[in-house]
C-alpha cells in the first residue's frame, strides 16, 4: 500500500441541535450573524477550506426551519443528521452516520457549531497528528486547547467563597476540534453514557475510558460563541482573520 492511500479519511461532525438559551435570541446561537454571515457558516467554511475534510456531517434538531434555507446547504460535502437533545446525542447520531457510510479506518473531527473563529493553522496542527503520529502504539487522537493565563481560584460548594489558588501550570482550557477515530469515539461515548459518566466533551469520554488524548497548543481566539457579548468579540477575531489573509 503507498502512502497516499495509507491516509485514513477525515470526516468533521458538527453538533448542532442546540438553542442557546444563554444568548437570549429568539434564534438558536448558531444562527446568530456575524457580519452578515450566521455563525454556523463562518464555522463550516473554516472547515471546508481544509482539502483533507472530505465530509462534514452537520446534527441539527428535528425541528430546525433555518438551516435548509442557508446557501450553504446546498455544498455536496454537507449532510445533515438529527440531532438529540444532548451535545452527546448529537455527536452520536453524527458519528453512527459516519460508521454506517464511511470506511472503519475514518477519523472525526468534532467541532462546536457556534466555535466560527477556528484558525487553518491550528486545523492543520491538528489533523497533522496522524501523520507524525500514526505509527506510535499509544496514539489515539488529540484535541485544540489553549494554556490557561489567568489565576484560578476554586470556590466552596455551598457558596462563592474563595476554597483555593489552584496551580494552573498544568491547566488547559479546552477547545475543539477534537480528533479521533470514528469507530473508537462512538464506543467509548456509548460505554460512558452507559454508566452515566458526565460528558463534558469527546475527549472526557476518551478519559473515561482510560485513553490520554494530545493537547495540541491552539489560539486563545478559537472561542465559542455563548454569551451576547461574545457575538462583538468573535466579530473582531474573525475581521482579524481576514486582514491576514488578504496581508499575505
Amino acid at each position: 500500500m503507498n502512502k497516499k492511500n495509507s491516509i485514513p479519511p477525515i470526516v468533521a461532525v458538527i453538533p448542532a441541535a442546540g438553542i442557546g438559551s444563554r444568548m437570549q435570541s429568539s434564534c438558536p446561537k448558531q444562527y446568530l450573524k456575524i457580519s452578515g454571515v450566521t455563525i454556523l457558516e463562518h464555522t463550516l467554511n473554516a472547515l471546508l477550506k481544509h482539502s483533507r475534510i472530505s465530509q462534514i456531517i452537520v446534527a441539527i434538531s428535528p425541528e430546525d426551519n433555518y438551516f435548509h434555507k442557508l446557501s450553504i446547504a446546498k455544498d455536496k460535502r454537507i449532510i445533515t443528521v438529527n440531532g438529540g437533545g444532548e451535545r452527546a446525542d448529537s455527536v452520536l447520531s453524527g458519528l453512527t452516520y459516519v460508521t454506517e457510510h464511511f470506511p472503519k479506518e475514518t477519523w472525526v473531527l468534532v467541532h462546536d457549531a457556534a466555535r466560527p473563529c477556528l484558525y487553518f493553522g491550528d486545523l492543520d496542527a491538528l489533523i497533522q497528528l496522524i501523520d507524525t503520529k500514526h505509527t506510535d502504539s499509544q496514539f489515539i487522537g488529540g484535541i485544540l486547547a489553549s494554556p490557561v493565563r489567568d489565576t484560578m481560584k476554586r470556590s466552596y460548594q455551598t457558596n462563592s467563597h474563595i476554597e483555593q489558588t489552584v496551580d494552573r501550570t498544568t491547566l488547559w482550557h479546552a477547545l475543539t476540534p477534537q480528533f479521533f477515530p470514528a469507530i473508537l469515539l462512538k464506543n467509548n461515548i456509548e460505554k460512558a453514557l452507559s454508566q452515566n459518566a458526565t460528558i463534558t466533551d469527546e475527549a472526557s469520554a476518551m478519559e473515561f475510558c482510560g485513553y490520554e488524548p494530545l493537547l495540541v497548543k491552539g489560539r486563545a481566539d478559537n472561542i465559542k460563541v455563548t454569551q451576547p457579548e461574545d457575538l462583538a468579540l468573535a466579530e473582531f477575531f474573525l475581521s482579524r482573520q481576514i486582514t491576514r489573509i488578504r496581508n499575505k
